[in-house]
């Protein structure tokens, strides 16, 4: 994909870094399918128990909410990290005053 603008190409919609697809046969897929197996069973084992399978899906959506909050702190994190390292390599070494020395 050519970017011209790469602010623009994020304004319009087009960088998701949220929406990404994994392989299959990768060890996040083999976690993923016991999380996603382990989840089936228990619905199935609380089909009865109104109560029980309502804070089981408190739990879950808790749970997943914890998880966005972690991967935008990280997001974050990491943006304002690689803004570090662009500001580090190409702005702080031309006011440095051993520039002869490179």
């Amino acid at each position: 994909m050519q970017r011209d603008n790469i602010i623009e190409e994020l304004y319009y919609g087009n960088i998701s870094p949220w929406e990404k697809q994994f392989d299959r046969d990768s060890e996040y897929a083999k976690y993923l399918k016991i999380v996603s197996d382990n989840e089936a069973k228990l619905n199935a084992f609380l089909s009865d128990a109104k109560e029980e399978k309502h804070l089981f899906g408190a739990l879950m959506n808790a749970q997943g909410e914890i998880l966005d909050f972690r991967e935008q702190g990280r997001f974050v994190e990491g943006f304002q990290l690689g803004a570090a390292f662009m500001l580090d390599t190409f702005v702080l070494p031309q006011m440095s005053v051993v520039n002869d020395v490179l």
